[in-house]
């Protein structure tokens, strides 16, 4: 007979907000928020960062498997790097890139353009203000075109 010990662990948080004259609700959100705001600039250095390896020259003797799964890397860090700041745009973006490089043939033939076109597209989603929603949108509707172009159907997320 298996015996399953659940040992139940209290979080930092809900121990201060607990304790005897802790930390309000509203103040540990805020704390939070100030916390990850403080990291935004780091967030956008990666996201640039990886932007720019996906745009740099492969190395000449770089094997086709390895090219993709640096690319694939590079666009996964950048899904990282901007979920928490609510950076959908840019997520969505990289994510498409994740989904073609995930489809792409391992011994060679994956169009590289695509992977720059969706670069480049990152590079002005990242540097576009917020409040430009409509180029934003579209930008990621020209990217989704790619995607219906070449990725084979079984394959497409939903987006």
């Amino acid at each position: 007979m298996t015996v399953i010990t659940h040992t139940q662990r209290r979080s930092r948080l809900a121990e201060m907000v607990d304790r005897p004259g802790g930390v309000s609700v509203g103040a540990a959100l805020a704390q939070a928020k100030a916390n990850l705001d403080a990291l935004q600039d780091q967030a956008r250095a990666i996201i640039a960062d990886n932007i720019a390896a996906l745009l740099a020259r492969p190395a000449p003797d770089l094997i086709e498997p390895l090219r993709l799964d640096a690319a694939y890397s590079a666009s996964s860090q950048i899904i990282d790097a901007a979920s928490p700041f609510s950076m959908d745009d840019l997520c969505t973006a990289a994510k498409g890139l994740c989904d073609l490089l995930d489809a792409a043939p391992r011994q060679g033939g994956f169009d590289w353009r695509i992977a720059t076109v969706h670069a480049q597209a990152m590079k002005v989603l990242l540097s576009l203000p917020p409040e430009e929603a409509q180029a934003r949108s579209a930008i990621l509707s020209n990217l989704h075109e790619v995607l219906k172009r070449k990725l084979p159907a079984e394959t497409q997320s939903e987006g």
